[in-house]
């Protein structure tokens, strides 16, 4: 839990899986805390990272200082979204697929470093991959997988290469947790 200024999660994108591009979550840890940020937690291997900022960056910003230090530190390119506790909060309250009676296991969110082209956005839309389904709302991906996510064409490279921009996907389970924590 975060006292005073408000907690920011770094959500990175593609490590741990597979038994590829491994960061102990330990040393990563240790990494924001050499960086100068305080409140620093882990939340499963995936790469959450919570912490709490008081400096004057944007998310923008603390996403390329902890990309320039993972590739510094661990020799890796990692992309890493940043988002803080009031957005994620937004992020709960809005998703439009989470409704009385609906098995949250099958809701994720694609978090995007950067809202996509009106075009890029446009064409994305007229895609129909039914019964998955999703909602593009600014920065991010509201998902509904009928079945299970690697069995979906939704996937995290398909939304990348569609509206050309970086992302990196949670399950909603890990969405709630990461907002609860950030707080």
């Amino acid at each position: 839990m975060m006292t005073g200024m408000e907690g920011r999660v770094a959500i990175l994108r593609g490590i741990n899986v597979g038994g590829k591009r491994k960061i102990l979550m330990t040393d990563l840890k240790s990494m924001f805390e050499d960086l100068g940020f305080s409140g620093v937690n882990t939340y499963i291997q995936s790469g959450n990272v919570i912490f709490s900022n008081d400096d004057e960056r944007n998310n923008t910003q603390l996403s390329e200082t902890f990309e320039k230090a993972i590739n510094k530190k661990f020799g890796l390119e990692v992309p890493v979204i940043v988002r803080s506790s009031s957005e994620l909060e937004e992020l709960a309250g809005k998703n439009p697929f989470y409704q009385d009676g609906i098995d949250i296991n099958h809701l994720h969110l694609t978090f995007l470093n950067e809202e996509p082209t009106s075009e890029n956005k446009k064409k994305t839309e007229l895609l129909n991959y039914e019964p998955d389904k999703f909602i593009i709302e600014g920065k991010d991906v509201y998902i509904y997988y009928d079945g299970k996510y690697h069995q979906s064409k939704l996937t995290n490279n398909f939304f990348e290469n569609k509206l050309k921009v970086s992302a990196t996907t949670r399950n909603w389970k890990t969405v709630l947790k990461l907002l609860e924590l950030s707080k």
